[in-house]
């Protein structure tokens, strides 16, 4: 039964958390303030962050870029601003992005709380892997139907976190999910606007809000996740509960999986970057070389990342076309400053990106990409990437430095150090981080 298996898994010991996970769940931590900092001067971050200010309340959590306000809206801003840039990480077995949806309810929780920002961390755990488990029960069909993973089984886990870290019994947990099923949303036609990151935040003000109401003592269906008319059967047209749990929790969480954007666009277009990064590298690749690309992908990113003339930076960061037009034409896909409007209306990189032919392949995962460089002077040359291929753990470290450096300066190596300390302090240090971009 998945309700069963879900709290089960929320009520699971810190120290039965894997090693890995944990290790990817500080990574993430990190990776998610980074991303969060430099995403604090976006428009949807300064919207969101007006509204909650001027509608004040209990100054209980802190927001990126400034200020404080109640955990729910806390999270509500905080989880739009990490994912405004599109930069955070990503788990692609239910396509979702775990942290921008479930750290902003877990800060929000322990901050209030005056929690360590250990627990922060266990939570985060927790429920990220409550979302992917749900999000593989959902199955295919609730992606292809049109809803965000990072939305609706993100905010299950946000609310798996926040139920945790306010101590909620197996009863509360499991009203709380239940309520979460009644409020749980967002639509993949938000893709290419501020409603994709809006999407994140919703999901994390949904799980604490959720949770909060629990404890409260608000009364919800007794399995409003997977039974009649339940959360599940009414959101998929495939669901495969037996899927989510065909790895026992104990055995392995599915969290270790989770991969870091080193590009600042959509996910689905990163292995495509990289094949044809290296290619080009390799063969020196020119603009004025190329007379067609011929992409194939995993199906289902058809649906997102396939804006053949996108018109603003935001639809770019979806736009398989451009983008190949951009790594062929060396620009920077690394840096968020890459991604303006005026890009998106360069006619050098329209020119390119009109010889672009995407096909989906279902023998290609997410993860990966194959395709074809046809060149002016006849020769066509293969180009391939697999994202799923390991990356040694001291590499991800290094590529999350890097990464966090480009996009907040000096202030990464300090981030660093408090994230991944042993202790890590307290979540209202962290906090300090979100204010004043480092402590006070």
């Amino acid at each position: 039964m998945l309700l069963v298996r879900l709290l089960d898994l929320a009520a699971l010991p810190a120290d039965a958390i894997p090693p890995d996970a944990a290790r990817m769940a500080r990574l993430s931590l990190f990776d998610w303030i980074v991303c969060g900092l430099a995403g604090r001067d976006e428009p949807v971050a300064r919207i969101l962050r007006g509204m909650v200010t001027q509608e004040s309340g209990a100054p209980q959590a802190s927001l990126f870029g400034g200020g404080a306000a109640p955990m729910r809206a806390a999270s509500l801003v905080n989880g739009a601003t990490s994912h405004a840039l599109d930069y955070d990480d990503t788990h692609f077995a239910h396509v979702g992005h775990p942290s921008v949806a479930i750290y902003p309810a877990a800060l929000a929780v322990a901050e209030a709380r005056n929690l360590s920002a250990k627990s922060v961390i266990e939570a985060f755990a927790i429920g990220a892997e409550a979302s992917i488990r749900l999000g593989l029960a959902l199955g295919a069909g609730h992606y292809e139907r049109g809803f965000h993973q990072t939305a609706t089984a993100g905010a299950f886990g946000a609310a798996v976190a926040a139920g945790r870290l306010m101590g909620l019994d197996r009863d509360g947990m499991r009203r709380a999910l239940g309520l979460c099923a009644t409020r749980a949303s967002g639509l993949k036609s938000q893709f290419g606007t501020m409603g994709k990151p809006y999407n994140a935040g919703i999901a994390a003000s949904n799980g604490v809000e959720c949770a909060l109401l629990a404890q409260a003592g608000l009364s919800a269906p007794d399995d409003g996740v997977a039974g009649p008319q339940g959360f599940v059967p009414t959101h998929s047209d495939g669901s495969d509960i037996a899927a989510a749990f065909a790895l026992p929790v104990s055995e392995r969480f599915l969290l270790a999986d989770v991969k870091h954007k080193l590009h600042a666009c959509c996910h689905g277009t990163h292995a495509m970057i990289e094949a044809l990064r290296s290619l080009c590298a390799e063969e020196g690749i020119t603009p004025d070389a190329v007379a067609a690309i011929r992409l194939s992908t995993a199906p289902r990113w058809l649906s997102v990342c396939a804006i053949p003339r996108p018109r603003t930076g935001l639809e770019v960061k979806f736009s398989y076309a451009v983008l190949a037009a951009m790594v062929i034409a060396g620009r920077d896909t690394a840096s968020d400053r890459s991604f303006t409007d005026d890009l998106a209306a360069d006619p050098a990189l329209t020119s390119l990106a009109a010889k672009l032919s995407v096909t989906g392949d279902p023998g290609l995962t997410d993860l990966h990409a194959r395709g074809v460089l046809c060149l002016t002077d006849g020769r066509e040359l293969l180009f391939a990437h697999d994202l799923a291929a390991p990356k040694a753990p001291d590499a991800l470290a290094t590529a999350l430095q890097g990464k966090a450096r480009a996009l907040i300066g000096a202030a990464a190596d300090a981030l660093w150090t408090d994230v991944m300390a042993s202790d890590g302090g307290c979540a209202r240090e962290l906090g300090h981080w979100l204010t004043e971009g480092g402590r006070k």
